[in-house]
């Protein structure tokens, strides 16, 4: 196991950490401690080999890193590298700009110079970062992955074919579905499938997908989204979740993932949303297997499942102007024996 540093973008640092440690988890890792405040980095440990898994599951984060020296300042110049003949460039955690005129970033540049190194700020063999580490100490940092973070965005719903209603951002859809953990080959449902943000998601994180929607030019549309993506639908059925089937198989699932309809630019075919919610819900949760996970972006309200779920994570983000939705996971209470 290796311990690491996630540095989180700060959308939401709280979704962003949940989600880092959720991605731990299904790559065999766990999460070691929150960022401390004033920072974005948070602490994880996972086998060495799911360090880039990591990086390719994540998109609330920038990077992954490894500590390699932490101490006064003025220990920096003391800092004796295996530089020969390498190229690095050094940063401020937070700070992509900061150059050679800190104090910091020219002692730690100097000892990789004079340990045969060279500077290369464009494309360097290595990145390296400090971060405070109290009033006069620092962690020098190397990164070992990078997040790809535009390539989620060019997910967004605006450069997607089918765009009605407004979708899910392609950053908090995936984060969605990191807090199911998602694994490949998982099934993976949702019962209000609208433009298909959060299923093309999590069948990019190599999940067997299926969806309901009771508006058939939903799912026409949502199925030219993931034609667009690159991303196969398992199942996709038009009609009302609470009654529908699935003609293949009826369970069980691995992950609920959903982001149901409310609000004046969705449609409940008249039906108050907690009233769908209550209806609707508890019959497909009922189908995700024992260990599994049911996540849910609401406005707020309610919980719309009970015994024998328990909601176990709730997380506000403000998504548009005054517009706040709850990402709320949920998962069985154990029983005894």
């Amino acid at each position: 196991m290796r311990r690491i540093m996630v540095e989180l973008s700060g959308e939401s640092l709280e979704l962003g950490y949940a989600e880092a440690v959720a991605a731990a988890e299904t790559l065999g890792g766990q999460g070691l401690g929150p960022p401390l405040a004033g920072t974005t980095l948070a602490t994880l440990e996972l086998p060495e080999a799911g360090i880039p898994l990591l990086a390719r599951r994540l998109a609330l984060a920038r990077r992954c890193l490894v500590e390699v020296t932490e101490g006064p300042v003025e220990e920096l110049p003391a800092w004796r590298p295996d530089a020969e003949g390498s190229s690095a460039a050094f940063r401020w955690v937070g700070r992509p700009s900061s150059g050679g005129g800190d104090p910091s970033i020219h002692a730690a540049a100097t000892a990789w110079k004079g340990a045969g190194g060279t500077i290369d700020l464009e494309a360097p063999a290595h990145r390296f970062w400090l971060a405070r580490s109290g009033s006069s100490r620092v962690r020098l940092l190397e990164e070992v992955a990078a997040v790809d973070r535009p390539e989620v965005a060019t997910r967004r719903i605006s450069r997607l074919p089918f765009r009605r209603p407004i979708g899910l951002a392609p950053r908090l859809a995936r984060a969605a579905a990191n807090l199911a953990h998602v694994a490949p080959g998982d099934r993976v449902l949702d019962p209000f499938l609208g433009t298909g943000a959060l299923l093309a998601e999590a069948a990019l994180l190599g999940g067997r997908v299926s969806g309901i929607d009771q508006d058939a030019a939903m799912v026409q549309g949502a199925l030219r989204n993931f034609v667009h993506l690159g991303v196969t639908a398992h199942e996709l059925v038009v009609g009302d979740a609470g009654e529908v089937e699935f003609p293949g198989s009826a369970g069980p699932f691995d992950a609920l993932l959903t982001d149901p309809p409310y609000g004046r630019a969705s449609s409940t075919g008249g039906e108050a949303s907690g009233s769908l919610l209550t209806r609707i819900l508890p019959r497909w949760a009922a189908r995700v297997r024992s260990s599994g996970y049911v996540v849910v972006v609401l406005p707020g309200g309610p919980d719309p499942l009970t015994d024998p779920w328990r909601r176990v994570l709730s997380v506000p983000v403000r998504v548009h102007r005054s517009l706040t939705r709850e990402f709320r996971v949920y998962r069985r209470t154990p029983t005894a024996g």
